[in-house]
């Protein structure tokens, strides 16, 4: 007998990170429901490759940043997949901002798409899988940039680290259900092409990486299926880095001479 396929939504599924954990959860025998904002034809190419994966897929545009989008769309996504086993919160755009400069809109629009849309399916999928008794995950992408701090960041930086900060206290609520909820924090991760060893160490910031390269979208959904599968079973409330020791270094030890 054929083994029933798991089923899993991703936000911002059809490129770059949320991609590449589409087509590894795809390939680990999940069909998949993802979001895409603009990028139609790189959604239908997903679409493609998970079906040559043996999965199936659906995908829908939505944009976060708009007030009542995220709970519809996890709602539409479950009917159509016919259940949930894994929510993976990973739409978002990486934004800097001047604290001489920034405005309201601003910050509502970043807001919205990268943590309040995030709690609201964490929400939806979540009373899903104590109606439905399933042992179901919540993971959520957010950035080692909600670790560590930088310069005009006190708007993308902090709301990262609110996403890990949630994930603690949604893990102890919902362990008891049989519900884990984890998160990844990338660091510098390529997005786009082909990622030959050129393309991964071309940027001049590589060099200091204690692993000289940026990391892939796969490497990300490797993890998030690791994290997904019983054999993280006894893992919940973690925020795990995915950065090739990026923000390990401290200030530097020797003083520079003027």
């Amino acid at each position: 007998m054929k083994e029933e396929r798991k089923k899993a939504i991703v936000t911002g599924g059809s490129r770059g990170i949320g991609r590449g954990v589409s087509l590894v959860l795809a390939k680990a025998g999940y069909d998949i429901a993802f979001s895409y904002n603009t990028a139609k034809t790189e959604a239908l190419s997903l679409q493609e490759e998970i079906s040559s994966a043996g999965g199936r897929s659906f995908f829908y545009q939505v944009n976060f940043e708009n007030d009542g989008t995220a709970c519809p769309f996890v709602e539409q996504a479950m009917v159509d997949l016919g259940g949930l086993d894994l929510l993976v919160c990973n739409a978002g755009v990486t934004r800097y901002n001047s604290l001489l400069t920034v405005d309201e809109e601003f910050i509502d629009k970043i807001y919205n798409l990268n943590y309040r849309s995030y709690i609201i399916m964490a929400g939806a999928a979540s009373r899903h899988f104590v109606n439905k008794k399933v042992n179901g995950n919540i993971i959520f992408i957010a950035s080692t940039r909600g670790i560590r701090a930088y310069p005009e960041d006190c708007i993308y930086g902090s709301l990262k680290a609110a996403l890990i900060r949630a994930v603690e206290s949604m893990a102890l609520e919902m362990g008891h259900y049989g519900v884990r909820v984890n998160c990844i924090a990338p660091g510098a991760t390529a997005i786009r092409g082909n990622y030959t060893r050129d393309e991964l160490t071309h940027a001049p910031f590589t060099k200091s990486i204690a692993i000289p390269r940026k990391g892939t979208p796969a490497e990300i959904g490797y993890m998030v299926e690791y994290l997904a599968s019983e054999k993280a079973a006894y893992i919940t409330g973690e925020t795990i880095k995915i950065d090739g020791g990026l923000i390990l270094p401290g200030p530097p030890e020797k003083e520079t001479s003027e």
